[in-house]
């Protein structure tokens, strides 16, 4: 069978992915996005189309803002499809995936890798408990489903999304025990370089402010500057207890729900072999790509926070620009074309991209909670604690790859999605050394569970016809 091969093929459907297949498909691409949920939209903009209006009210004008980027995808001629898990993909840009439970290969002239971010880990003690949760794991509940917690709830950690979330609850009425921020009152006058130029991207300093000021009015107890944070129960979390304003604090917590940031979802750039670096500034790997946001493999670019974390609007505007690059790439604008397109989106993402220094330093995760004790647990599936992470370097293990042998350590299910940087940066610590000397994962295909009957069925997956030429489309 003659194989198909389509333009340009998305993986993610969230603020990035969407943007660039509505701009690559206005210049004339064959455009096939794919997705792993139901519905577009993302993390960021999860199940917007079919929320009601209560919900968009509860969850606030910046969520509600993706319906219109994803009533505008429906209405293209992007052929989207959802519910599509990728397994593979290779550096010759074949997407491997599972559609309707049937495994297909889709062959593409270019690639972008649009997966977003994951919620970094917070190993501390008592993390594995039953009524423990990731704050993005809640959020993911009330936008799917609009299921909130029957009693209150406990927020601790630092980032935007703790306070974003905090707030969703309360206009939903529920009640929230206590936000236990690990970052503290006086760091913002502490990163006062970063200030000056965090000037331009005013209005996300703004809604910092203004989530702030809505907990204040409420009047939620919020402890700043907690260290020690460990969750104690004997069958659930009972309580969590930390250090904060020199005093030692315990207060009753059946819900816990953790949050230190976001950082960029590499398995499938780390599965290609791209070139990654470890960002001091954000705590993470982040693939190398240029202004265009190609990676070191030809052909294959990352746009969006699976690239680096920068939010939703820095994630439209990098789709955009990856588009018109892919568009140039296969001839269908030339290059005074694409630069005079893209001037307005560089401008733009200047202005979005300008507070991202001072919010990483803002909520920079402190130390003792991505580096935990020896008797903390950090790799989930398989129960390997951080103590025994170190034995392994006693014994000469050099990087997370190793730990796989000595101890199974990022070999269950989640494949080290949930332990990958907290082992790098333990491995770092115990050997000191710089976490870029010690590595991540090698990532490998099966990306997602696939059986072998699934395998042997594969099946080229018929393109889409290239729409005709629109003209560039506006937001």
């Amino acid at each position: 069978m003659s194989e198909s091969i389509v333009d340009l093929i998305i993986i993610g459907a969230g603020p990035a992915g969407m943007s660039a297949a509505l701009q690559a498909s206005a210049l004339g691409l064959a455009v096939v996005l794919l997705d792993e949920q139901a519905n577009p939209g993302g993390q960021i903009y999860r199940n917007v189309a079919r929320a009601d209006a209560g919900s968009r009210q509860v969850l606030g004008a910046d969520y509600a803002a993706g319906l219109e980027l994803v009533e505008a995808l429906l209405a293209s001629d992007v052929r989207y499809l959802p519910s599509a898990a990728v397994w593979q993909v290779t550096d010759e840009r074949r997407v491997h995936l599972l559609l309707d439970g049937k495994a297909c290969v889709l062959q593409a002239r270019q690639l972008l890798i649009a997966t977003g971010a994951m919620e970094r880990p917070m190993p501390i003690p008592g993390w594995t408990l039953p009524g423990v949760m990731t704050a993005g794991a809640g959020q993911i509940l009330l936008k799917s489903a609009s299921l909130i917690p029957q009693g209150p709830v406990l927020l601790a950690g630092c980032g935007p999304l703790l306070y974003l979330l905090a707030v969703q609850y309360l206009r939903a009425g529920i009640r929230i025990e206590a936000l236990v921020d690990t970052s503290a009152t006086g760091d913002a006058f502490s990163h006062w370089r970063h200030l000056c130029s965090a000037l331009a991207g005013w209005r996300d300093l703004l809604k910092g402010v203004s989530l702030l000021a809505t907990l204040r009015r409420a009047g939620v107890r919020h402890f700043k500057g907690a260290r020690n944070l460990r969750v104690h129960g004997e069958q659930r979390a009972e309580t969590l207890c930390f250090d904060s304003g020199a005093r030692a604090h315990q207060l009753p917590a059946s819900l816990v729900l953790l949050h230190q940031g976001v950082v960029p979802n590499i398995q499938i750039s780390q599965s290609l072999r791209a070139v990654h670096d470890w960002s001091e500034q954000q705590l993470c790997w982040v693939a190398r790509r240029d202004s265009w946001g190609e990676t070191s493999v030809p052909g294959i670019f990352i746009a969006g926070d699976g690239g680096a974390i920068g939010g939703a609007h820095v994630a439209r505007s990098q789709g955009r620009l990856s588009a018109l690059s892919i568009a140039h790439r296969l001839q269908k604008i030339d290059d005074a074309q694409r630069h005079a397109l893209a001037r307005p989106w560089r401008r733009l993402l200047r202005q979005q991209s300008a507070a991202r220094p001072l919010i990483d330093a803002l909520y920079r995760p402190q130390a003792q909670n991505r580096i935990p004790d020896d008797d903390t647990i950090v790799c989930r599936c398989e129960e390997v604690s951080a103590g025994a992470i170190r034995s392994y370097v006693d014994l000469g293990c050099l990087g997370p790859n190793q730990t796989k042998a000595f101890g199974r350590c990022g070999m269950g299910p989640c494949q080290g999605r949930q332990c990958g940087l907290s082992v790098t940066e333990i491995i770092a610590e115990h050997r000191q050394v710089a976490p870029a000397q010690v590595g991540y994962y090698r990532i490998r295909p099966p990306l997602k569970p696939i059986t072998l009957a699934q395998l042997a069925s594969e099946r080229e997956l018929d393109p889409p016809v290239s729409p005709s030429f629109k003209g560039v489309p506006h937001e």
